[in-house]
């Protein structure tokens, strides 16, 4: 562990419980930004997760951002519904790159960190400077992201295309080709081609591939 004086570096999960789980039992406003559903529930040890859920059961304010890319896989889809239905949290989508992030009560931040030989780096933050910056940079992504419904009723058509896209894309198969095989017109599939690299924040093809397998989705 690296400690500064406002910031504490700490390395693994289990240290990241130690220091945070009483936060997180007495926390009544949590904000979490996440590109996907595995940064944070690797984190959170049984302890976390049982106090949080305590929290989420009406006794504190969640609100919890997503990246977009999530929405291209079924199963995350539920499990984010899910988090909103069971739990009460409030959850909003964005395409815009975010720094994976919890805030707790505006006082303290925690930023996930790199992966170094299998363990991820946390930095917890409580200089209010700080704080008060990462706060902003959350309230700004919160107000420009899209209701989980509203985006989910947007994405519906592309996610159940994403995979053979996914999969055409990666062979190289030419749009008219791809199209043919999709039974798309070709100006529609290249619309659809241009929905899925916005959904994985992507600016070109390729890029969309490489973020797709990031996902899981290929």
């Amino acid at each position: 562990m690296q400690t500064g004086e406002t910031v504490t570096i700490v390395r693994g999960e289990q240290e990241l419980t130690e220091r945070t789980a009483h936060l997180f039992a007495s926390a009544t406003d949590v904000a979490c930004a996440a590109n996907d559903l595995f940064t944070w529930s690797r984190a959170q040890t049984d302890e976390i997760n049982e106090t949080y859920r305590a929290r989420l059961r009406g006794q504190a304010r969640i609100r919890k951002v997503y990246r977009s890319g999530i929405m291209l896989d079924p199963v995350s889809t539920r499990a984010v519904a899910e988090i909103r239905d069971q739990h009460g949290a409030q959850v909003r989508i964005t395409s815009d790159e975010i720094n994976e992030t919890i805030i707790l009560d505006r006082r303290l931040v925690i930023l996930a960190g790199d992966v170094s030989a299998g363990v991820r780096s946390y930095s917890v933050i409580t200089q209010r400077e700080a704080v008060q910056g990462v706060t902003s940079l959350f309230d700004a992504a919160w107000r420009s992201a899209t209701d989980l419904d509203v985006y989910d009723a947007q994405t519906a058509e592309i996610r159940q295309l994403a995979p053979q896209v996914l999969d055409l894309l990666s062979q190289g198969v030419k749009d008219e080709a791809a199209a043919r095989s999709l039974g798309l017109g070709v100006r529609t599939y290249r619309r659809r081609v241009a929905e899925l690299m916005d959904a994985l924040g992507a600016e070109s093809r390729f890029q969309a591939g490489v973020r797709a397998r990031e996902l899981g989705l290929v």
